[in-house]
């Protein structure tokens, strides 16, 4: 199976990756209109998102002696894990709402963000000039509390589109290791995800990559309690330009330094491995929609 499909694969990548790389408003337009799109559904399910979470606090009466495990170094212990509760409450929706403007496929992958689909419609064939009428979206949801409420998101090296070589059709894709820098310390970040793919059926399928970033408060502990309530106040989404556009044209890496800056990792991690934190700042600095915010009123 690996090389029925290669050498057709392998021309037609060729040709579909140099022309986004000579027309990137084409990515851009894409990630733009995946992003209004996923905003727009999110707002209009906004009630259901926001009582399936926060039934999770309501629970608690069922889980309080099997609490998840606490996360990160010297955790204070105030605050319960909640990373479980943003990928279902909101990410395990995503299919169902996105149904009704796209064909969804949930095609199989090793690696890469929480929620993977192939998306297809009309919709994408008018924005590519008929190049392609599918995208396969990657979504990480990322949970995080009041301690980590930050402007930015930690990303893997398998939610990050890179370069994507492919310079004959026995070596596979590859991406050139890019560069993860910050005003004290920098690394290197190895970008696994190739900026687009090509699917069996011969379909073009370009990435693209957001970050879902659930934000929840903590209501006052009474005794025995580290807190009354996790409820959700706010969803962010972040569209993390695809890697041509980080790398080619315009390359964004070059133009926007700190766009990818060191992540919360230690020497211990293997280097290939490493995380790399993308700012919020500069993402808006390059379009201000790659940065956008729903504020969940409570109750």
């Amino acid at each position: 199976m690996i090389n029925n499909s290669r050498v057709a694969q392998h021309q037609k990548y060729d040709v579909a990756r140099n022309h986004l790389i000579a027309n990137p408003s084409i990515l851009i337009e894409l990630e733009k209109f995946l992003t209004d799109k996923i905003i727009s559904i999110i707002r209009g399910s906004l009630t259901e998102i926001k009582e399936d979470y926060n039934e999770a606090s309501i629970l608690f009466p069922f889980w309080e002696n099997y609490p998840p495990e606490d996360r990160g170094r010297q955790p204070i212990a105030d605050q319960y894990p909640w990373i479980e509760v943003g990928e279902h409450a909101i990410g395990s929706k995503l299919p169902r709402l996105l149904i009704h403007d796209f064909s969804v496929r949930d095609c199989g992958l090793p690696s890469g963000a929480d929620e993977r689909f192939v998306l297809t419609s009309n919709s994408i064939l008018n924005i590519t000039n008929g190049l392609t009428d599918t995208v396969w979206l990657f979504i990480d949801i990322k949970s995080i509390g009041p301690r980590d409420d930050q402007s930015h998101t930690v990303m893997s090296h398998n939610q990050v589109s890179g370069s994507g070589e492919w310079p004959s059709p026995n070596t596979g894709v590859r991406n050139g290791i890019l560069t993860a820098a910050g005003p004290r310390a920098s690394h290197d970040f190895h970008a696994s995800m190739p900026p687009l793919f090509v699917l069996s059926n011969g379909k073009v399928a370009p990435l693209v990559i957001m970050a879902l970033k659930p934000v929840y408060s903590m209501l006052p502990a009474t005794t025995g309690y580290r807190n009354s309530g996790q409820p959700l106040t706010r969803i962010d989404l972040a569209c993390i330009p695809n890697g041509l556009l980080l790398t080619q044209k315009p390359n964004y890496l070059s133009m926007y330094p700190g766009l990818l800056f060191p992540g919360k990792d230690d020497k211990s991690k293997a280097p290939t491995k490493l995380r790399a934190r993308v700012s919020f700042e500069l993402l808006k600095k390059i379009d201000q929609w790659r940065v956008q915010t729903i504020t969940v009123p409570y109750p």
